[in-house]
């Protein structure tokens, strides 16, 4: 499929790595939404998207990720009428200092960069299967290789490490998106995950402190890429025609925090069918919402 011909939406559109990725794909003629919790954020960086590429089809979504009010507000408005050919799963929050909870009362972390695109996902996917060949791709993380990512503990209740829950709802990330590939293993939705390495975007906002105030500027010159470099990998497993459903995309460099995209190792235990039976199940219980992947399906 060309890209001319596609419709996309990209949640995390109004700065960062979604930019970079909205701006791209905008650029090679496909009609893309963005989608963030800020309508003066998002209207910012539609002009941005414009101002690179005049006439571009871009528009806006208004949608809060920790608010499952406003998930399934905005996507029954894109469920009703709308082709989705590719869903890019990209917005997150990261290294909140404590415990938060969203609107729901689910723990900030996974509740936003997991439980959120989930419930998110659930919902629009009628749209998702009109497409003749639809693809979701996840933006997970390196920190999903962490030993604190382990999913027993999802909503931080025992104990709570911002950067634990962050490892947490990115590993949920790769588990969510291998037992998607499960459950749509006949086709035709491809389901893949990537991880960006390492880059400065306004995730980094949340760090705090003077260790923190030393190391993020010398992370940021030494080893973090930029924005665009660090979209890569989804601009990849969205377009790419060599890509297989259930993989998982990161970069070739050393470390892997930048480089040419190609199929990574995956944490250890997170293509588990049981794990990934185990999280589908908890998402539907948390957000209240079932996910149906034959919903939509012709025939």
């Amino acid at each position: 499929m060309s890209v001319a011909s596609i419709s996309c939406r990209v949640t995390g559109g109004n700065g960062g790595i979604g930019l970079e990725t909205a701006r791209a794909l905008a650029r090679h003629g496909a009609r893309v939404i963005l989608a963030g919790r800020s309508r003066t954020k998002l209207d910012q960086a539609v002009e941005a998207v414009r101002a690179a590429s005049p006439g571009a089809r871009t528009d806006t979504l208004v949608l809060d990720l920790s608010d499952l009010s406003s998930v399934r507000d905005a996507a029954t408005r894109i469920a009703e009428t709308e082709t989705v050919d590719l869903l890019l799963n990209n917005a997150g929050v990261m290294n909140l200092p404590e415990r938060r909870t969203t609107h729901d009362g689910l723990e900030m972390t996974v509740g936003t960069n997991h439980l959120g695109h989930f419930a998110f996902d659930a919902q629009v996917w009628p749209a998702v299967r009109r497409s003749s060949a639809p693809r979701v791709v996840t933006v997970s993380a390196i920190a999903a290789r962490w030993p604190t990512g382990r999913l027993d503990d999802l909503m931080s209740e025992k104990s709570y490490r911002a950067m634990g829950a962050y490892a947490k709802s990115k590993r949920a990330n790769i588990v969510y998106t291998l037992e998607l590939a499960r459950h749509t293993a006949s086709g035709p939705v491809e389901a893949l995950v990537v991880h960006p390495g390492s880059a400065m975007t306004n995730l980094q906002r949340h760090g705090t402190g003077a260790l923190s105030r030393v190391v993020t500027p010398i992370a940021a010159r030494l080893l973090m890429g930029s924005a665009e470099g660090a979209a890569w990998p989804s601009l990849y497993a969205a377009t790419s025609p060599h890509v297989q459903s259930g993989r998982f995309i990161g970069p070739a460099g050393r470390d892997q925090t930048s480089g040419t995209p190609e199929p990574a190792k995956l944490p250890t235990g997170a293509d588990d069918p049981a794990e990934g039976r185990r999280l589908w199940a908890a998402s539907e219980r948390l957000t209240g919402v079932p996910f149906d992947v034959e919903a939509g399906a012709a025939g």
